[in-house]
């Protein structure tokens, strides 16, 4: 028994000096054990809400009061995330459902759903459960179709769309695709300047360079819209999943996002398709704490308090355009209003490139100059024979022909005789003649 005690405290002795653990029990074969392989919850793989200034602008604002419209595939109905956030939709692709709830596109009918969870998705006070960056705030679901899964052409369904959300009460409007070129329809011109005017905030994706687009391509490249690269958690500007620009307006995360599926699973995916309603969201936790600014100067905190990137020395850049957007300076820092929106003046490009008014025209400084009136021509001469010479015809043509004639006939003659006189006196004169 003295032994077995003498042993016990080697062992306590050995454990305090060496630090070393007591191995812990064995777990039965084939299950996990708890504390070594739990998976982190959908809230903590939500990188960005830290990193990015949400959380702490939360403090602040949640975004109730402001309305983001989602225009997209659709924000699927079913998910909890959407209960109570979706306030309004409609179709603008004719094979969607008139309240915009049914995904169109059968490919990417999951996107609008995504998108929408990342802008404002409700987490129902779970602490665990993903969340949106503007959880308080409203949705509205515009379904559009891309390439053949839509009745009405996609330029048209853009302007529509574009025209029912500001009249629906959209404050914000998110656009999470590309259409690959710089141009744009016409008659985005209306639609686009439509919602600037009445002081709506636009956020748009730039485009993933992994899906082909090497530049920023339209709606992305149309002045005044609040355009969003990617980057990855690092911070870095993504390779795949982002693309570069002159019209980039700031940055945020583009790798390793969350969304919620329209069968209400959670999927991790990529693309600035998700960093747009980051921003959108942004947007409208600004505009929730800060109601009487106009969308110029939403869009001008947002870009104003963006940080800076290491390693860039001068902003705007192709990459990451004015930083990387830091929510809680966006909603608290100090920021001196605007008067001009900081991603151009569609109007003026309309102006200058659509239809220019022509130039004033010169006013009158004298006054006419009255010519009198030409006197009466001369009444037409009835109509002779066409083989009988006319009067004028007679008088310059005929007769000065004839007499030209005469006299040449005459000259002639003269001449002829003048040589018959002249042989004769030769002939009269030769030796032979008496």
């Amino acid at each position: 028994m003295t032994r077995l005690r003498r042993i016990l405290a080697t062992a306590v002795l050995v454990v305090v000096l060496t630090g070393a653990a007591p191995t812990p029990p064995p777990t039965p074969e084939g299950t996990p054990n708890p504390a070594a392989t739990a998976e982190p919850t959908p809230r903590e793989r939500q990188y960005w809400l830290e990193e990015y200034g949400i959380t702490d602008a939360w403090e602040t604002t949640r975004g109730a009061g402001v309305t983001i419209a989602i225009i997209d595939t659709g924000v699927v109905a079913g998910p909890a995330q959407f209960e109570g956030a979706v306030v309004g939709g409609t179709d603008v692709s004719g094979a969607g459902a008139p309240d915009g709830r049914t995904p169109v596109d059968v490919v990417n009918r999951n996107h609008g759903s995504w998108v929408a969870s990342l802008a404002a998705a409700r987490s129902g006070g779970d602490p665990r459960a993903m969340i949106g960056v503007a959880p308080q705030a409203n949705l509205l679901s515009v379904s559009l179709g891309f390439g053949s899964s839509a009745a009405v052409p996609f330029a048209q369904q853009v302007a529509e769309a574009i025209h029912w959300s500001v009249d629906n009460g959209a404050d914000v409007i998110n656009l999470s695709f590309t259409t690959n070129k710089q141009s744009w329809d016409e008659s985005w011109d209306d639609a686009f300047l439509y919602a600037m005017e009445n002081d709506v905030v636009i956020v748009v994706a730039a485009g993933n360079r992994g899906a082909g687009t090497n530049s920023v391509g339209a709606p992305a490249t149309i002045p005044g819209v609040l355009t969003v690269a990617g980057v990855d958690p690092q911070g870095k500007a993504s390779v795949e999943a982002s693309t570069q620009g002159i019209t980039i307006g700031v940055s945020a995360p583009s790798e390793k996002l969350l969304g919620v599926s329209a069968d209400g699973e959670i999927v991790e995916w990529d693309g600035t398709s998700g960093a747009a309603p980051i921003v959108a969201g942004i947007a409208a936790l600004v505009r929730s704490a800060h109601p009487e600014l106009s969308a110029n100067d939403v869009i001008n905190r947002i870009v104003q308090t963006a940080r800076k990137p290491p390693g860039v020395a001068k902003v705007p850049d192709a990459f990451y355009g004015y930083g990387l957007v830091d929510a809680n300076a966006a909603v608290n820092a100090a920021v001196a209003p605007v008067t001009k929106n900081p991603m151009g003046d569609l109007e003026r490009w309309i102006a200058l490139h659509r239809r220019q008014d022509a130039a004033p025209q010169p006013t009158q400084s004298a006054a006419p100059v009255e010519i009198p009136p030409l006197p009466p021509a001369d009444p037409p001469a009835e109509a002779g024979s066409a083989y009988l010479p006319t009067a004028d015809g007679l008088r310059y043509g005929t007769l000065p022909l004839v007499a030209l004639s005469g006299a040449g006939i005459l000259v002639v003659l003269g001449v002829i005789a003048a040589v018959r006189r002249v042989r004769s006196a030769r002939v009269r004169r030769s030796p032979g003649n008496p």
